[in-house]
């Protein structure tokens, strides 16, 4: 009789441990759709919102330096191209850069005081349009990625600074290949380059990478195409130069050569008998 208690008794033991171990391995199981379920949210940003005063996928900057302002770009949105001036009396310089791209800083370092000088003046404007062409080109760190989002959120939320901040931004530019700035490091950048308005704001938006998002489209935007207001198909590589809708093939590095592109991009604009403008001269 107690032989047969005893195997009853095991029985129920067995059945219980059977139970608790089918439980365990069932709670294990969800543990791993859960956390793979979090890695794949966590890794995948969802599209939001594109920076305030880039509805073009660019930034903007006219007489005085001053940042056209403009609506966030709503997700899955069409950028609305900038309106250029079309009286020939105002240069319209676009450039896309990215802002590990070497070609790119040499016609930074070429021309950036020039076009300063004309935009200052109303003589021009200027459309900087960053794009992440080389994400993949620093070490995994995206820094492409991560400058060109930097600069997204400068024009959100202090956009008279963002030809400053962009300027300096290939001030030491880091090499290609290289890991480039840190996200602290291009924080620094965003001081020195003389930001003082929502410092906090702008911190934080580059520390969540709030607008890679609208980077990563707005890149794929520009290597897609069409290019409004020219006859550009699309972008093969950076730096993009267009003055007037007319792209500039000419020397990166010779301020000269570009200065007498713009004046003969002005004059096949210019419509009137009024003498053409002359940027800088």
């Amino acid at each position: 009789m107690k032989a047969k208690q005893l195997r009853v008794s095991q029985k129920k033991k067995d059945r219980r441990n059977k139970v608790f171990l089918q439980g365990g391995i069932a709670l294990a199981a969800i543990a791993i759709v859960v956390l793979v379920s979090v890695i794949i949210v966590n890794s995948i940003k969802p599209a939001g919102p594109g920076p305030k005063n880039m509805a073009s996928d660019g930034a903007l900057i006219g007489e005085g330096m001053v940042t056209a302002l403009t609506p966030a770009l709503q997700p899955n949105a069409n950028p609305r191209p900038s309106e250029p001036d079309t009286t020939g009396a105002v240069a319209n310089i676009r450039v896309y850069v990215d802002y590990l791209c070497p070609l790119c800083g040499d016609f930074e370092d070429a021309n950036n005081d020039q076009i300063a000088q004309w935009v200052e003046s109303g003589a021009a404007t200027v459309e900087i349009h960053p794009v992440a062409i080389l994400t993949s080109k620093s070490a995994g760190t995206k820094y492409s990625l991560r400058a060109a989002n930097a600069a997204a959120c400068v024009a959100n939320y202090s956009p008279d600074d963002f030809f400053a901040f962009s300027s300096a931004l290939f001030v030491d530019q880091p090499k290609e290949t290289s890991p480039g700035r840190s996200n602290d490091e291009i924080k620094a950048v965003v001081r020195e380059s003389g930001v003082s308005t929502a410092l906090a704001n702008i911190n934080s938006c580059i520390e969540d990478g709030t607008y890679e998002s609208w980077v990563t489209a707005a890149t794929n935007r520009a290597l897609d195409g069409p290019i409004p207001n020219s006859s550009m198909e699309s972008i093969i590589g950076t730096p993009t130069i267009l003055v007037n809708g007319k792209p500039y093939t000419g020397s990166l590095e010779d301020p000269k050569e570009f200065a007498s592109f713009v004046q003969v991009a002005l004059g096949e604009t210019y419509s009137t008998s009024t003498p053409t403008p002359t940027p800088g001269g």
